[in-house]
């Protein structure tokens, strides 16, 4: 193994590992919200309500409000691996996109929620994280790119329906928007990550050593008169003859 693939292998563990580690502290963000809910802090002013002036203030707090531990472990665990997922493949992207999933999480639920309901919960951003890999998985189609799609459709691709009403309780209004966000970030920051140097085989090189073959900036076949042939007829035959061919006999016939 040559000194620049250990370069390269050191500085994707220092990426997903500091990925990992802005997620995790994110969370831990989260689990002191929500101690915080259980004590005698009114925290409904921090959360989505829909149609309402007020309300608006939900777009910036929701996200770090939980309604039960249950509610506050399914989204950690999806932060921990989309977070992780998303922050070590795409660390420009994602940097980029974490403001419009987190508002766009809560102007979804603010336009689509019935009044006088209350939104909160990072689920939104959640969504917004999976809409955004698998979104860059299909624009940009490298390999990481693909295979990030690939993981993050193994762990959540049940996201996909989770946009649309399916339970009583359960803020579909913010996942659409937090998927929507998600969608309108891989549009706008598909180039902001470099794409990975593309590996050069052994065989591509032999190919444009011989003689003939094309360079790079030809986009044309060539010429025939370029073309080596490489069968030529032997003199003094004739190869414009027709050979008759005759039916074989039956057995029956003599």
């Amino acid at each position: 193994m040559d000194t620049s693939t250990d370069i390269a292998i050191g500085n994707d563990r220092r990426r997903v590992l500091r990925a990992f580690n802005l997620s995790l502290g994110f969370v831990l963000l989260l689990v002191a919200m929500f101690a915080a809910q259980q004590t005698h802090w009114d925290w409904r002013p921090l959360a989505v309500a829909p149609h309402a002036l007020a309300g608006l203030w939900g777009l910036l707090g929701a996200p770090l409000l939980h309604g039960s531990v249950e509610h506050l472990g399914a989204n950690a665990a999806a932060l921990l691996i989309l977070g992780t997922l998303a922050g070590s493949v795409y660390p420009k992207a994602t940097l980029r996109a974490l403001p419009l999933l987190w508002l766009g999480s809560g102007l979804g639920a603010w336009l689509l929620g019935e009044a006088g309901s209350h939104h909160l919960g990072a689920s939104g951003v959640t969504h917004g994280l999976m809409f955004l890999v698998l979104g860059l998985g299909l624009l940009r189609r490298d390999r990481a790119a693909i295979a990030a799609g690939m993981i993050g459709v193994l762990f959540y691709g049940g996201m996909v329906m989770t946009v649309l009403p399916h339970e009583p309780g359960v803020s579909w209004q913010s996942h659409m928007g937090g998927a929507a966000a998600g969608i309108v970030a891989a549009l706008l920051f598909r180039h902001a990550d470099p794409l990975p140097p593309r590996k050069r085989y052994s065989w591509e090189d032999e190919e444009d050593a011989l003689p003939g073959t094309q360079t790079d900036g030809e986009l044309e076949p060539p010429a025939p008169q370029d073309v080596p042939v490489l069968w030529q007829p032997r003199e003094g035959r004739d190869y414009d003859v027709v050979v008759p061919l005759r039916p074989r006999p039956r057995r029956d016939e003599p």
